[in-house]
């Protein structure tokens, strides 16, 4: 892999194992592959062989990206930020893990509105927007191994895709919304230090969000106060107004005959009308 375009400097490996994995920090090693199908994969593979939590993977290069449902995500080499994280919220029950990719989002719009000056929003359940289009995706897999249970948190974000790069018309960059810098090892270590700290939060209160993180997410959701038309995996479609995201992480959506409450694992779609 070459690094001829300037824009698009390697990721600083050394950099960011100096600045997170200090003595008590969540992250106990950060790597930089060259290329990978999928740093998802890769990690729940590790976590299966026995891997301890508290491992971050970034890739330069992702070949054959995964996102909710099977979708492939795939970008030009050294245009996008490609990680996974290894964790075990061993404090939280396991109903509340579903909060898992929706604290993901808060810390990526929190660590690229801090170095970037990009205000992010957040659709729920797992995407990260400015205005209406697609800047980040985020997919969190549950892994069981000999100690129990893990979550695989993966992240992709567009940083220094052109238009032409864009995989859909609805996705954008944070160089094509003006972004204060593209270095993607600036960028990381501020997404990874605000997932520190939420998710540090979220532990301490036992997955009990009435302590401020679910008021954060609510104030950057773009989901809610919504028309939307939900697609079910039964082809069954819910139309109504995203009113509110429940503790469990849940979204509800009014319509003309009742309250209904959506979980991630039962939606296709979820599209703003």
């Amino acid at each position: 892999m070459t690094y001829d375009d300037l824009r698009r400097p390697p990721l600083d490996a050394l950099a960011l194992s100096r600045a997170l994995t200090r003595p008590g920090s969540l992250w106990r090693d950060v790597e930089v592959v060259p290329e990978a199908p999928s740093t998802n994969a890769l990690v729940a593979a590790r976590a299966r062989a026995g891997e301890a939590p508290g491992l971050v993977v970034l890739a330069e290069h992702q070949t054959a990206g995964r996102g909710r449902l099977g979708r492939v995500w795939e970008t030009p080499a050294g245009s996008a930020l490609t990680f996974s994280l290894l964790v075990a919220p061993d404090r939280v029950p396991a109903a509340r893990w579903p909060w898992l990719p929706l604290l993901t989002g808060l810390a990526v719009a929190e660590g690229v509105r801090r170095v970037t000056e990009v205000d992010c929003a957040l659709k729920w359940p797992n995407d990260v927007l400015v205005g209406d289009r697609k800047v980040a995706g985020i997919l969190v897999e549950r892994v069981e191994h000999a100690e129990g249970a893990a979550a695989v948190v993966g992240v992709g974000l567009n940083v220094s895709m052109s238009a032409e790069e864009l995989p859909v018309p609805t996705a954008t960059s944070l160089a094509l919304e003006g972004a204060a810098t593209t270095d993607r090892t600036v960028v990381v270590r501020e997404v990874l230090r605000a997932f520190e700290a939420l998710y540090g939060q979220w532990q301490a209160e036992g997955g009990d969000l009435t302590r401020g993180l679910h008021e954060a997410y609510v104030r950057r959701c773009a989901t809610i106060g919504r028309t939307v038309r939900v697609d079910l995996p039964t082809g069954e479609q819910v139309h109504g107004e995203a009113s509110r995201v429940d503790a469990d992480g849940r979204l509800a959506v009014t319509t003309d005959r009742g309250t209904r409450v959506l979980g991630a694992g039962d939606v296709v779609h979820v599209r703003a009308v």
